[in-house]
């Protein structure tokens, strides 16, 4: 049964008065939890993606921006560390959006209550996201107990919007947890979401630590799979949503959503509010990240000795190109998740929620 006690993905060591993650580039293998006790570590943290998901990349932001005012709390480097965190990574506007959360609770402040109150902040906006995730998960259960299927639930989801990539629960996957919770009996498609297999490595593991059925499957065997009429419904989350209601997710998510308009499968995504950027017209507005191409070309794993190794795919001087996200455009989206409720992917929709 999934435990929220046990499935965690940051938590705050009062002792140390550090932050602790879980180091995500060792999964699946390894279960290493590092501290972030340096501008620095926040930093590479984000970068590497040690940490990796919007909400859970904005949340991390948040305690390195805390950090940084322990030592110095004015308000120059109030400034330089938000831009410092803010340059990490382009796309999630959950990074901008929880770096400006705490800005804004301590920049009127004197600076030596500043650091204090960015701390208390960043716990506040932790625990929101835990409430905002299980709310989610019960709205999505909704939609998923609605769904004409047979003994078994088969989903597909694609990269990782779990535990892992916000605090607990997750976007994607909470509908997925609270089905399981409630007795439905679910299986999930899991695809491998190359280059990086977020898919393979941390939500089919997600998954099998809470004990709900999965497979995983290559990314190219996905509209196969739908054309077979072996999936009920497509579930993903998305690391920015425009105000059209256009979403911006993991590569290879567009594709998906093609082969599930072309098959009459519902395609819906799951998102906190904190992931809406009203500000953003469309999905041809969000900068997509590009990552190095070395990504691409080669791979990591252990042997049969559990020993890891990063091996190359492609003959020497192979050049590649490694966008990050692609763009779903709203037309595609059967249904928009969120913890105010399920709502059409539309601006009119989007308009209506209330941002407070």
């Amino acid at each position: 049964m999934f435990s929220t006690d046990e499935l965690c993905s940051l938590r705050w060591d009062p002792t140390r008065q550090t932050v602790e993650v879980i180091d995500q580039t060792l999964l699946p293998h390894t279960l290493r939890w590092c501290h972030l006790d340096s501008m620095d570590s926040f930093c590479h943290a984000i970068t590497s993606m040690q940490v990796r998901g919007a909400p859970l990349i904005g949340i991390t932001a948040a305690y390195g921006l805390a950090h940084a005012l322990q030592s110095d709390s004015s308000s120059e480097n109030l400034e330089r560390a938000r831009a410092t965190l803010l340059a990490t990574r382009p796309t999630a506007i959950n990074l901008h959006w929880a770096l400006q959360r705490v800005v804004q609770a301590v920049a009127a402040l004197p600076p030596e209550d500043r650091a204090q109150r960015a701390l208390a902040c960043a716990h506040r906006l932790r625990e929101e996201d835990i409430v905002n995730c299980a709310q989610i998960g019960e709205q999505g259960l909704r939609l998923l107990q609605a769904l004409p299927v047979g003994k078994t639930l088969n989903i597909m989801t694609h990269c990782n919007a779990g535990w892992l990539a916000t605090i607990q629960w997750g976007t994607a996957l909470a509908p997925i947890y609270k089905a399981q919770a409630a007795g439905l009996p679910v299986h999930v498609w899991v695809s491998e979401t190359r280059p990086r297999n977020q898919g393979m490595n941390l939500t089919a593991w997600e998954l099998q630590r809470a004990g709900v059925p999965c497979t995983v499957v290559a990314d190219n065997s996905c509209g196969e799979l739908m054309r077979r009429g072996d999936v009920d419904c497509v579930l993903v989350g998305t690391d920015r949503t425009a105000a059209n209601g256009d979403v911006c997710n993991k590569i290879g998510t567009y594709l998906k959503a093609l082969a599930a308009h072309d098959h009459a499968v519902p395609f819906y995504v799951a998102l906190p509010l904190s992931t809406v950027d009203m500000d953003c017209a469309s999905g041809a507005d969000i900068p997509i990240e590009e990552r190095d191409g070395a990504e691409v070309l080669s791979v990591y794993g252990v042997d049969a000795a559990g020993e890891g190794h990063a091996v190359n795919l492609a003959a020497a001087g192979t050049r590649a190109a490694n966008p990050a996200f692609d763009i779903t455009p709203a037309r595609l989206v059967s249904a928009l998740i969120t913890e105010q409720g399920v709502l059409e992917a539309n601006s009119e929709s989007l308009a209506g929620l209330n941002f407070a």
